[in-house]
């Protein structure tokens, strides 16, 4: 009897074991086990190791869990039938369901939801022996319930795939985010990174009616004044149509050269021979592959182009680190006069004001999939080209068309819902 005993004690020790390394290894955090890999934990490895064989994992704590637990019933019923005759039998069942609910499981799991990286670290090497140990019985119930699965129609998957992953990634940055002004800025930013393979240049490029570009055939003198009067460093170059861009003008290059001829500017000044050549780039291209097109040529200023390589407007770095980070002003930047709060709520928005922009600004979900800016996505919605005062209400906003210019809608009011209102 007292051998029974100690049996059943160690049976039930052996179900928390497996009830506490599932849970552990299932809860432990993925980012701090990587970073302790990385700097040589071995314990941590481990840990990578079996949740990368998760399956098997499960396989063996559901094999080892429910031997145990069937034998220390066993040997229970056993020993409560000899002392107490059939009623064993049910003292056996209440005794045993006590032991294995509250010490074989919810104790055991209840530690390890609370300490799981911790306990993880602990468990994992004996895993490792146990999963190894067991592997061939386990690779035999993963053979007969994948092609049960299977033949029911139900494939398995075999890893989590990289959509998966980048959304339990943006889950991660949403769950730690909080309510720190400084934390949600920085998950912002996380946010925006993760969105780099999806916006395009064209979605956030400066378009070309709001371009500072200088006509190559004018005299020297007339472009050393545009380019002084300009805010911006980089100016394209076009001959004959603004279309034909034949170069970029860097301003240093320019003062440069003033400087070298002793502030004398004449008609011997060549403007094209310093200035470098214009580099195009598609508006469909994504803002990561631009990011390493920019670090691969160290460039950070190109020309945008539609598919028929009609000139749209230009990108730069700049351009794609406020993606990031948000607005980065400085000195020479120019105050652009885009959206105008009312005193009653309303916005008085410029037709060429992008939907990123506004939904960043305002926490606003206006789709962005079908149009770049808010006369754009005003066009799309209308189906037609609208008229000044035509007032439009879809996505839960209204949308009154105040100018328009041919067929250019220049000035829009915009009301948002009265619960977006509230939390802008």
């Amino acid at each position: 009897m007292i051998w029974s005993l100690v049996a059943i004690l160690l049976l039930v020790g052996c179900s928390a074991f497996f009830a506490a390394a599932e849970t552990a290894l299932t809860a432990a955090s993925r980012p701090r086990m990587h970073a302790l890999e990385s700097q040589g934990d071995k314990q941590a490895g481990a840990v990578n190791r079996l949740r990368r064989h998760m399956e098997q994992v499960i396989g063996a704590v559901l094999l080892g869990n429910n031997l145990v637990n069937i034998l220390a019933s066993s040997l229970a019923t056993s020993a409560l039938i000899a002392l107490f005759g059939d009623h064993g039998v049910v003292y056996a069942t209440v005794t045993m369901t006590v032991l294995v609910v509250v010490f074989g499981e919810v104790l055991p799991k209840t530690y390890a939801i609370n300490n799981p990286d911790k306990l993880a670290l602990l468990l994992a090497p004996a895993m490792r022996g146990i999963v190894w140990a067991m592997s061939p019985i386990i690779r035999l119930m993963q053979f007969v319930v994948r092609h049960i699965l299977t033949a029911c129609g139900a494939p398995v998957a075999a890893d989590l795939g990289e959509e998966s992953a980048e959304e339990e990634l943006r889950g991660a940055i949403d769950l730690h985010a909080g309510a720190s002004g400084e934390v949600s800025e920085s998950a912002g930013m996380l946010h925006s990174i993760l969105d780099l393979g999806d916006v395009t240049v064209g979605d956030i490029m400066v378009h070309r009616s709001n371009l500072t570009m200088i006509d190559a055939d004018q005299p020297p003198e007339k472009i050393l004044d545009e380019v002084l009067a300009s805010p911006y460093t980089r100016l394209p170059l076009w001959r004959g149509q603004p279309d034909n861009i034949v170069g970029v003008l860097h301003a240093k290059a320019l003062l440069r050269e003033v400087h070298a001829r002793r502030s004398k500017v004449d008609d011997g000044l060549d403007i094209l021979s310093l200035a470098l050549p214009p580099w195009f780039v598609p508006e469909s291209i994504t803002l990561l592959a631009q990011l390493r097109a920019f670090r691969a040529r160290r460039e950070h200023f190109a020309l945008v182009v539609d598919e028929y390589g009609a000139l749209m407007g230009i990108v730069t770095l700049e351009d794609l680190l406020e993606e990031i980070v948000g607005d980065i002003e400085d000195e020479h930047d120019l105050a652009v006069a885009g959206v105008k709060v009312e005193p009653d709520g309303n916005y008085l928005v410029d037709g060429t004001v992008t939907i990123r922009d506004l939904n960043r600004e305002f926490g606003w979900r206006l789709p962005d999939e079908v149009a770049a800016t808010v006369a754009g996505l005003v066009l799309h919605e209308a189906r037609r080209i609208p008229e000044p005062g035509q007032v439009f209400v879809f996505h839960g906003f209204r949308f009154e068309v105040l100018e328009r210019q041919r067929n250019q809608i220049r000035m829009l009011k915009i009301t948002p819902p009265p619960s977006t209102a509230s939390a802008a």
